[in-house]
């Protein structure tokens, strides 16, 4: 099994860099997107494929509570 894959998706780039150094120093861990708004994010949830989606709950375009519904609509697959 390979690494567990990460979206960081936050509209404040330092929090993401954040998340990132602390999931950085985690085995079986790889962060492989970021985004800084709910739109990006949505993109790469459908092109990067992540396992897990950090998200933050007010972010511009899509609020994290809109990308979560988005994600589960379009992936159910993948969902919970």
């Amino acid at each position: 099994m390979g690494p567990i894959r990460v979206l960081l998706a936050d509209d404040h780039a330092l929090v993401r860099l954040g998340f990132r150094g602390l999931l950085g120093g985690l085995e079986g861990v790889e962060v492989v997107a970021e985004a800084g708004d709910g739109l990006e994010a949505l993109e790469l949830v459908r092109t990067r494929r992540p396992d897990v989606a950090l998200v933050d709950v007010a972010m511009p375009g899509l609020n994290g509570l809109e990308l979560t519904a988005r994600v589960a609509a379009e992936c159910p697959q993948d969902a919970p």
